[in-house]
């Protein structure tokens, strides 16, 4: 019997929704920084976000931006705060911006590792392997499908890596997250942005 030229590949080990759940979660209080790109047709360049994100002990979810201004919005029970320097703090009741509850539902389960709370605000499917997998979220609520047909959350092993926010119309806003935030020091070409993102891919 000839012997084979190569040792015969280990199968990969299996990706599922529980699988990247229990891998990205991260007990509170944590912080992450992220990087993101913001495109509008009223400005005449894209606007390079840099700053953080935390969750608080109390579920607090707060997204710090500190570059190229100071702005703080924090996600509280029912509630969006979103103060800027030099402004008068401005409220915002998630009843009337589904966009910002699907994010405090979302992240909040997410950063616990809640797959039935997750669940209740978007279907939920894991794709790839576990060395490069995306969660992807496609809202339940047909007001929220109606401006966000899904967000892809892409990662490597453990890290969450990149959240793509995919609109019912108009091009996907990308924010890094972690590792990739650190790979864009100093990066503001979106195609370069998108790249990290894609771990190196092509964007589609």
């Amino acid at each position: 019997m000839l012997a084979l030229p190569c040792a015969v590949a280990e199968k990969a080990p299996d990706l599922d929704v529980d699988w990247v759940l229990e891998a990205v979660a991260r007990p509170a209080p944590s912080r992450t920084p992220f990087v993101e790109l913001r495109d509008s047709p009223l400005l005449k360049q894209p606007l390079r976000l840099q700053g953080e994100y935390r969750r608080e002990q109390d579920g607090r979810l707060v997204r710090r931006v500190e570059s190229p201004y100071l702005e703080t919005t924090t996600l509280t029970a029912g509630e969006a705060v979103i103060e800027r320097a030099g402004r008068a703090p401005r409220r915002i009741a998630l009843r009337q911006a589904p966009e910002l509850a699907a994010v405090q539902a979302g992240f909040g389960a997410l950063l616990a590792g809640d797959r039935e709370l997750l669940q209740e605000t978007y279907a939920v499917q894991a794709q790839g392997v576990r060395e490069r997998w995306t969660l992807r979220l496609v809202p339940r609520d047909p007001r929220l499908a109606a401006s966000l047909a899904r967000i892809d959350l892409r990662g490597r092993g453990v890290e969450l890596r990149c959240v793509e926010s995919h609109p019912a119309k108009g091009e996907p806003q990308r924010t890094l997250m972690a590792g990739a935030a650190a790979a864009a020091t100093g990066v503001d070409d979106a195609s370069a942005l998108a790249a990290l993102c894609h771990d190196g891919e092509e964007a589609p």
